[in-house]
């Protein structure tokens, strides 16, 4: 079978060489003003054969099948550009481009079907590429994008992060690494690592609209999609490398690249290794709120007698440090492909293994020692980490096709084996795991009527468990199986583009988790039940202490409530139309009617949730007079109602991008805090996969809600209730940006985003942890040999705050950015230099969970080297 498959891969081989002699194709590249362009590439379209443009601005291909062919031509700061050209047997074809120039960046979005630019697209697509990508590079996703109109960042003490795209995030953000699920634990909680590395890959896409289903129904809010080369699709022998060190918390950092190949094989092989230790802070980690409500509840739950002390919080607390906060990080990537004339297919393994601390564990008599860089573990302090270890198996393929019906197929097959444990004073305790296998094709017809399009088969496989006294959510399996179809035709200036998604999902779950907390006051306002109220107020409630009787606790405490299995059918359309107004300006509309199943966590949770010092409570729970019951009622889908508009100006000197949006959803997931605090203990020594949820043990402290919605209590203090509920849901917003070519080494930039969610029927009207306004203004200037970059980003305060949620202040960043560049033995060469927060303000993420336990980062001065061969 081998032998039969391999003789199929030389003869299509050779039987495409025949076809190909001496035709060529060359020609040079300029812009509108006559310059020659020395950056980019010029591609075959339909084939696998892309070139660069040299420094001269030519190009050349040699072994052109005769015919038409289209070539796409794509550079930095210019609009790409198609030309056709006629090739003739054993001759030179010679022609010669002219690109416009564009005000605003445009790429090809490699998560598109049809790998259009971000300036096709009838929903707005944000894309970190180049020389801003290394400019904003984080050792985290979510601060690495965080500077994206529209995109803000979950921020976890500087240990993970992940995207929030316009006020959304977790499950309904989808994390892809070319185009498959990046399968890790980040989607149920701000404190796991989203197991993706930036340092390694050529341009992070964000996607919205129609686009996103073809990855599925789930991704409401958007996808981020990681392209690398790990399956490369040409042998060119090219190189990267970097290394870097921070000055606030001694990060070291390197990476690098290096593809090869011979005939019809290519090679790859990426590598990274991040070293840091705690973060250094110009104030205390604590805020004043969080230490004054932290007295408060020592008064309230243990009767306290005395004074308080208006100056302890100069007494208490870390100062100048962020404890809990150093990581290690590193993963290889190995990859390989097989290349025809028109596609190609490969596979790539990937290991990545992290230990990273989790913030907001360090207690009073800590040591005033910081990390070493060699040691993750500091004597004296009550270590909190994460180690992750994830095993990723990938296969890929892209093929261009000239038969009468198809005319591309690309599929992708990616097994992921993810495993995930907390540790604690050097002690394992709660593992995840998660192993999914995923499958994808997607076929693409030939034009039909002027449409062009295709269909996606996407299958998942999950199987995911926490096992361990403090797992909060039980095991589950969840399968998927979806359709998806996805059109586009030009009608004049108009492009309009449609697309669908049916999808099945089953997710069962083996094992729920019984109910096992006690209630001493009773702090519920009716309207749970309907699952359409903030559901939470500590009004109108006597304090007592309702016990349950003796049939509900063998029944809710014995844990063994039956297995549960729930079947969803989400569905999900999308149309679009772009409208070319004139040269250089487009106005672009879209509608997206989308379904989402919720997830296991959303639904079955009920535990103590460590990383995010909450403990959790899923939808399918219910509280009634004497506590929570398990309901086990058929949960509802999501259904979202987004509109967006945009209005572009790409070309000139002067370019322009306004977004309007509105996202209208029906039962809305959301964790709201019952203002309740449940006491919980740490179970001692190891936690195998022996270990009872009842292990969890939690009682109400008698007095409550003095905790606000980002939590803060350390576990022997207590840990905020936090229930999911469904409500409908508004959330709209506007986002701008501008830039201005000034000569062609200055420019300007200038962006702001808002974003407002209201939830309906409820006290405040406001969903938690929503992002405020943000605005930023930055120059840059550019020569052959330098680059200069300065950026202020204004971040102003939050007061339209959920039930129980603390408002947020205002703080502003300035950061800049420096490079030199030259040749060294024929390698380019660039000598970087990186400061952050340089006016090193106290700076608090109204987002985080840790908003009053972990700032961000003080100033910061990174140097670096970068090389390219």
């Amino acid at each position: 079978m081998k032998k039969t498959a391999a003789l199929s891969l030389i003869a299509f081989s050779v039987a495409s060489s025949f076809n190909a002699f001496a035709n060529t194709i060359s020609g040079q590249i300029k812009d509108e003003d006559g310059l020659v362009l020395t950056q980019g590439f010029v591609q075959i379209m339909g084939t696998n054969k892309r070139t660069p443009i040299d420094a001269q601005g030519r190009f050349e291909f040699t072994g052109v099948k005769p015919g038409k062919v289209e070539l796409h031509v794509a550079s930095i700061n210019h609009i790409h550009s198609s030309e056709k050209v006629a090739v003739v047997a054993n001759q030179t074809s010679t022609v010669n481009i002219v690109v416009d120039n564009a005000s605003i960046e445009i790429f090809d979005v490699k998560a598109s079907a049809f790998h259009a630019s971000n300036i096709e697209s009838a929903a707005p697509v944000s894309i970190l590429a180049g020389e801003k990508l290394k400019q904003q590079q984080a050792a985290t996703l979510g601060e690495t994008l965080k500077n994206l109109v529209g995109v803000h960042s979950t921020y976890y003490g500087g240990v993970t992060s992940s995207p929030i795209v316009r006020g959304l995030d977790g499950p309904r953000v989808l994390i892809t690494q070319n185009g498959m699920d990046a399968a890790d634990a980040s989607r149920i909680g701000p404190d796991h690592l989203v197991s993706t590395e930036s340092s390694t890959v050529q341009q992070i896409e964000v996607l919205r609209g129609p686009a996103t289903l073809f990855y599925g129904s789930g991704a409401i809010g958007g996808v981020v999609n990681m392209v690398d080369t790990r399956i490369p699709d040409n042998n060119l022998s090219e190189g990267k490398f970097a290394v870097s060190r921070n000055s606030n918390n001694a990060e070291q950092a390197f990476s690098g690249e290096y593809k090869t190949g011979f005939d019809n094989i290519a090679f790859q092989v990426l590598g990274f290794y991040r070293d840091s230790s705690d973060y250094r802070i110009p104030g205390f980690a604590e805020s004043e709120d969080a230490h004054d409500d932290k007295d408060k509840g020592h008064d309230l739950a243990h009767d306290e007698e005395g004074e308080h002390d208006a100056d302890s919080h100069s007494q208490e607390g870390d100062f100048g440090v962020v404890k809990n906060t150093a990581a290690r990080t590193k993963g290889i990537t190995l990859g390989s492909s097989y290349l025809f004339d028109t596609g190609h297919v490969g596979f790539s393994i990937e290991h990545l293994s992290s230990v990273y601390g989790i913030p907001g564990h360090a207690h009073e008599d800590e040591s005033d020692d910081s990390h070493d860089s060699e040691h993750m573990e500091v004597e004296g302090d009550e270590i909190v980490q994460a180690d992750l270890q994830q095993n990723r198996y990938q296969i890929a393929g892209e093929f261009q096709l000239s038969t009468p019906m198809i005319s591309a197929v690309n599929f992708g097959l990616a097994y992921t084996d993810y495993q995930h444990t907390e540790i604690e004073n050097r002690v394992p305790g709660t593992s995840f795991s998660n192993e999914l296998f995923e499958t994808r094709i997607e076929i693409l017809h030939q034009p039909l009527a002027g449409w062009r399009g295709g269909i996606s088969l996407h299958t998942k496989m999950s199987d995911f468990a926490a096992v361990g006294a403090e797992a909060f959510s039980p095991p589950s399996d969840t399968k998927s199986f979806g359709l998806g179809l996805i059109e586009e035709k030009h009608f004049g200036d108009f492009l309009v583009q449609l697309g669908g998604r049916i999808e099945k999902v089953s997710l069962n779950v083996p094992r729920v988790f019984a109910p096992e907390l006690e209630l001493h006051d009773e702090s519920y306002s009716e309207g749970h039940s309907d699952g359409h109220s903030d559901g939470y107020s500590d009004e109108g409630h006597d304090e007592h202490h309702d016990e349950h009787s003796s049939d509900q606790d063998n029944a809710a405490h014995s844990g063994e409530i039956d297995p549960v299995s729930l079947d969803f059918t989400p569905i999900s359309v999308s149309a679009g139309v772009v409208w070319d107004i004139a040269k250089g300006y487009n106005l672009a509309a879209s509608f997206v009617h989308a379904q989402r199943a919720p997830s296991s966590a959303e639904l079955f949770s009920f535990g103590p949730h460590i990383g995010t010092q909450t403990y959790e409570i899923g939808a399918l729970y219910a509280l009634h007079e004497d506590g929570f019951e398990f309901e086990g009622s058929t949960p509802r889908m999501e259904k979202s109602n987004n509109i967006d508009l945009s209005w572009r100006k790409f070309g000139g000197n002067f370019g322009a991008v306004f977004n309007l949006f509105y996202n209208q959803i029906d039962n809305y997931y959301y964790a709201a805090n019952t203002g309740f605090m449940a006491e919980f203990e740490h179970a001692d020594g190891e936690h195998g996969e022996g270990d009872s949820h009842n292990e969890h043990s939690g009682e109400e402290v008698a007095e409550h809600g003095y905790e606000d919605e980002h939590g803060g209590a350390h576990e022997d203090e207590g840990l905020p209730v936090y229930a999911y509920l469904t409500a409908d849901a508004d959330l709209y917003g506007a986002e701008v940006q501008l830039s201005y070519n000034v000569t062609n080494n200055l420019s300007f930039m200038a962006q702001a985003d808002y974003i407002r969610a209201k939830i309906k029927q409820s006290e405040t009207g406001n969903l938690p942890r929503i992002p405020p306004i943000k605005t930023i203004l930055s120059v840059d200037y550019k020569t052959n040999d330098l680059s200069l970059n300065a950026q202020v980003t204004h971040m102003f305060s939050q007061t339209k705050v959920a039930a129980l949620e603390s408002e947020t202040d205002a703080y502003t960043l300035v950061s800049m950015n420096a490079s030199y560049f030259t040749n060294i033995r024929d390698m380019d060469t660039e000598i970087f230099l990186r400061g952050r927060n340089l006016l090193d303000e106290e700076a608090r993420v109204h987002t985080s969970f840790l908003k009053d336990l972990a700032p961000m980062q003080g100033r910061s001065v990174e140097l670096g080297l970068r090389l390219t061969f």
